[in-house]
């Protein structure tokens, strides 16, 4: 029989040559009705499998699957260990208002308002202690923007604060900041117990002192507070004993007199806006008098105070005819608001006088007493002021501390602390102002309204009555430290829960109602240490430098994030950027240092000794010349470090070994790949660049090293930062799967291949190529590692390309969100961030296509990454004669080229033996299938990234069937510009967590 030379064109405009017996050339050439008849057949046997039976290897990966699972997130991922058989309590769904704002407002508006504001801003002047508002002020709504930041950056599970902390920075940082933070908590408590007891002495009931006069000795008062204050403690515990339910009864009733309080403040100011005309003061000279012994403000009244029969002091006898009253509370029209204009520091036992006043000394103390002068009772300065304003600030966590309970915490969280913020900083920048407006220069500086007969000078001015403003301070106090010390147990008790330091485990136990026993009675010892301190002025140092640390490590977590550009940093707040972090870490230090430069030191031993403790035992959790020797130790610890196990799921990024061949000048081939490698690291990360050059080592070292050089320089004309390495082999197959195996140090290794397309695999009578391919996409998958295959890399844009358009993900199967972290942090990259994503996904014909939209686009939500979606119904099953005559055609090429390695003439089968493998119609048919939906969405997309198929296992080198599975790929991809081709290692590297 005769043969004939047989030229078949594919699709793609390149041809294959077959010798074939002329009456099999004529037949592949099928007419209409043989072509339906044929395809018939297949259409009467296949199933709903046709569909995707390309990717029938990854059937338990489907997208539809992963979809349904986590169309309730609750349940997709859990942050800790829970018993499954445990009813979970049920979520309140707090919104921002109940949820986060109102609890902010309760807890930044404490004592220091009440019983602290107008004599602070008499002391320090108006514009001094402006700016120390401001100041405070300007710290929390750094920490706010940067608390949004995390807030918004994946789910936030019951944890709050502490959580978000400790899983951004470690267990290290995390467990010394949480320490920090129950100090300050608990420290807290106490400063409101202390401000409690002072105002029920000092205003409500002073015949309940003890130990004599506190008016004549302020230690007596301190005394006082603490007896008074261990026993406030005591029925307070008791309290927080019985439980949080009892505790959040009592909540709404003190942010109702919070409120009201603030509110009658204000009304009170605008109604005595003339003044008040019954609040006189006694000054003789120019020093206030105070009321003790209900003296008449008069020379004769006065005169048995200053003088007897031998005696009469010279200061009275100067000034007697300079004796007369004046208004404690001038009001707005008064213009007094110039008379507050300027810092009045004093020295602790100093007068409380108009003009200058020195310290007195002991012996003339009781002698100025008994003539009912008014004393400083501590030394003032700019920085003693900053350390007593500053708890007034805190409380911009509260909100979060209850993320567990909110409906949207990504929402709720970002809107309540800031409105809360500005709403209480306008409320204290403004009565900063009205104050200074409103009151006498002398009588704003009489701390405990002593020349009135112990009045507080707030509530004078409040309206309807002053008692309101008492009534409302004490309950709002007492209910702060009530809602401090029910918080610090709990934070407590789940930094023991988290096992990362070894002497807390103990005190992670609760009772049968849920409470935290031990961590209770740790709390109230230490609030008990504190109150034991007396002086609430003493007190609220201590509490700044605790919660500054907590704001600076929350500012300091934002910051790392942003500058290590790790993947998992993609927070949903818009109005975030580093830099106001960065700002934040500052101020934070600033204001710490103003206000005590001991305590800082102090503050920060502390933590570096927690951090060190934690290290040195050992944190078993995963949450991610001279100076050359400590890089190189540094290096080692850190390698150590990466080697105690994998990294957590927010850590992953791509880790590259990037697979280049070298020309026979041993320049690179395929440049564009290492374009491909910069755009995706941008400098962050691990890159090698390797190459295997076939030889032997020990005669070929010195083209290995040279080959070397010719990488590392053309990686720093692509930019790509990184490490260079050739393997020399006498198989470079087996060189692939050594530098596979092989490369990286320690646990600095790669997780993700990336290599080219064998573009020219059909034009070789040779099979190395694609066989070569192949073993190479095995041993990757051996390795556990992802592979990402470049296509069309000529048309690779450059570095400094600018693109719009968009970047399209076809997500067929689930790869552990490989796909879609790899156009996220392509899209970082300026060459592509104009670019928009469109996630496409495949539905069968079981799925619900408008169900699977909708939980991707609520998973992309969560994911923080805006995408368009669109999900492609895949239903038809149908085989077309286009897909069965491409499968006879890709078999014929099959046969031809395996008849060719075994140095045989090629012959095609004869026409009974035409009708192609089932197995591979399918393909062919999801191939096809899948190529026109891509081409008819993607045709325009200025790059499209889809899953690549897995190697069927019944494939063989052997069968020479490999070949059809690279038809398969290129048809998948057949007329597009620019594919990436990933394959996922099966571990996820996406999270929806913070």
């Amino acid at each position: 029989m005769s043969r004939f030379l047989v030229t078949r064109s594919l699709p793609d405009g390149e041809h294959i040559e077959l010798i074939a017996d002329s009456p099999v050339a004529e037949q592949t050439r099928y007419g209409a009705a043989e072509r339906a008849d044929a395809t018939q057949d297949f259409a009467a046997t296949n199933d709903r499998q046709n569909a995707m039976f390309l990717f029938s290897e990854d059937e338990d990966r489907r997208v539809s699957s992963l979809l349904s699972r986590l169309a309730n997130y609750d349940d997709a991922i859990q942050p800790i260990d829970c018993d499954t058989k445990t009813a979970q309590p049920q979520k309140a769904n707090l919104g921002v208002l109940t949820g986060v704002y109102l609890p902010c407002i309760q807890n930044i508006f404490g004592v220091i308002i009440f019983i602290r504001m107008t004599w602070m801003t008499g002391t320090a002047g108006i514009p001094a202690f402006f700016a120390i508002v401001l100041l405070c002020c300007s710290v929390t709504f750094c920490t706010s923007i940067s608390l949004s930041a995390i807030a918004t950056n994946g789910i936030v599970p019951a944890g709050g604060s502490y959580f978000m902390i400790s899983r951004s920075l470690g267990p290290e940082f995390g467990g010394a900041v949480g320490v920090l933070f129950f100090l300050g908590t608990s420290v807290a408590g106490a400063m409101y117990i202390a401000g409690a007891v002072e105002i029920l002495l000092n205003y409500l009931c002073p015949q309940f002192a003890l130990f004599g006069d506190f008016e004549a000795d302020k230690d007596i008062l301190y005394h006082n507070i603490r007896i008074y204050g261990t026993l406030f403690l005591a029925i307070i515990g008791f309290m927080v004993f019985i439980g949080v339910r009892f505790v959040s009864k009592f909540a709404p009733i003190a942010l109702l007199c919070v409120l009201i309080s603030i509110a009658s403040i204000y009304v009170g100011i605008f109604v005595n806006y003339s003044g008040i005309s019954k609040y006189e003061i006694c000054v003789i000279g120019e020093r206030l008098l105070s009321t003790k012994g209900q003296i008449n403000c008069s020379e004769l009244s006065l005169e048995p105070l200053f003088c007897n029969q031998t005696y009469c002091d010279p200061f009275f006898a100067a000034n007697r005819h300079r004796v007369h009253t004046e208004l404690a509370i001038p009001g707005l029209s008064s213009g007094v608001f110039w008379d507050n204009i300027f810092p009045k520091f004093r020295s602790k036992d100093s007068l409380v006088v108009k003009g200058i006043s020195h310290s007195v000394s002991a012996e003339e103390k009781p002698f100025l007493t008994q003539t009912n002068s008014v004393f400083v009772d501590i030394t003032t300065s700019f920085t003693i002021l900053v350390a007593i304003y500053f708890p007034s600030c805190t409380g911009i966590l509260a909100g979060s501390n209850r993320s567990g309970d909110l409906a949207d915490a990504q929402k709720a969280i970002p809107l309540g602390t800031l409105g809360a913020q500005l709403t209480t900083s306008f409320v204290y920048l403004s009565v900063i102002l009205l104050f200074g407006a409103s009151f006498n220069p002398l009588f704003i500086r009489d701390k405990f309204g002593e020349s009135l007969g112990k009045e507080l000078a707030v509530t004078l001015i409040s309206w309807p009555h002053p008692l309101l403003i008492l009534i409302g301070a004490l309950l709002s106090t007492f209910g702060a430290a009530l809602q401090s010390l029910i918080g610090a147990p709990r934070l407590l008790q789940a930094i023991a829960k988290d096992n990362v330091i070894p002497f807390l485990d103990s005190i992670d136990y609760v009772n049968k109602r849920g409470e935290p026993v031990k961590a209770i009675m740790v709390s109230l010892v230490i609030a008990e240490c504190a109150i034991l301190i007396g002086n609430l002025d003493f007190i609220a140092p201590i509490l700044t430098m605790f919660f500054l640390m907590c704001y600076m490590f929350l500012n300091l977590a934002c910051t790392v994030q942003s500058l290590l550009r790790s993947p998992s940093w993609r927070p949903r707040f818009r109005y975030f950027h580093w830099t106001i972090s960065l700002i934040g870490i500052f101020l934070c230090l600033l204001v710490m240092l103003l206000s005590s430069w001991i305590y800082t030191i102090c503050a920060m031993a502390l933590a570096a000794f927690i951090y060190k403790y934690i290290e040195y035992r050992g944190a078993e959790k995963e949450w991610g010349d001279g100076i050359r020797g400590l890089a190189l130790s540094a290096a080692r610890f850190s390698l150590l470090r990466l080697e105690e196990g994998p990294p957590h799921t927010k850590n992953w990024r791509p880790q590259l070994l990037c697979l280049v061949k070298l020309q026979d000048s041993l320049d690179v081939r395929n440049r564009r790949l290492l374009t491909l490698a910069s755009q995706l690291k941008a400098g962050k990360g691990l890159t090698i660049v390797a190459s295997v050059l076939h030889g032997q080592f020990e005669q070929d070292a010195g083209l290995g090293n040279a080959a070397k050089q010719s990488l590392r320089s053309t990686m720093d004309r692509e930019r790509v930062k990184g490490f260079a390495e050739v393997v020399v082999a006498r198989d470079v197959a087996a060189g692939l799967s050594h530098v596979i195996q092989t490369a990286g140090l320690g646990g600095l290794k790669h997780n993700t291949v990336m290599c080219a397309w064998p573009n020219k695999w059909r034009h070789s009578t040779s099979r190395d190529k694609h066989v070569r391919f192949l073993s190479l996409v095995r041993a990757v998958t051996a390795a556990n590692a992802a592979l990402v295959v470049a296509k069309g890399l000529p048309q690779w844009p450059d570095n400094n390309d600018r693109l719009g358009g968009t970047v399209d993900i076809w997500w067929i199967v689930h790869d552990g969100g490989l796909l879609i972290l790899l156009a996220y942090v392509l899209s970082q990259h300026r060459t592509w961030r104009s670019c928009r994503l469109r996630v496409f996904t495949v539905a069968q014909l079981e799925d619900n296509s408008v169900q699977m939209k909708k939980d991707l686009e609520k998973f992309l939500y969560h994911l923080r990454i805006e995408a368009a979606v669109e999900v492609i119904e895949m239903s038809d099953s149908d085989v077309s004669a286009y897909t069965y005559e491409r499968t006879i055609l890709m078999e014929q090429r099959t046969q031809v080229l395996q008849t060719i390695a075994a140095n045989e003439m090629p012959a095609i089968a004869s026409s009974n033996d035409l009708k192609p493998d089932e197995l591979n119609v399918r393909r062919m048919h999801t191939a096809v299938r899948l190529n026109e939906a891509i081409l008819a969405k993607s045709h325009a997309a200025k790059l499209v990234i889809v899953n690549m198929p897995g190697i069927p296992r019944n494939m063989s080198s052997q069968s020479g069937s490999e070949t059809n599975y690279m038809e398969f790929v290129e048809v998948l991809t057949e007329g597009l510009e620019r594919v990436l081709l990933a394959r996922g290692s099966g571990r996820e590297v996406i999270t929806i967590f913070s």
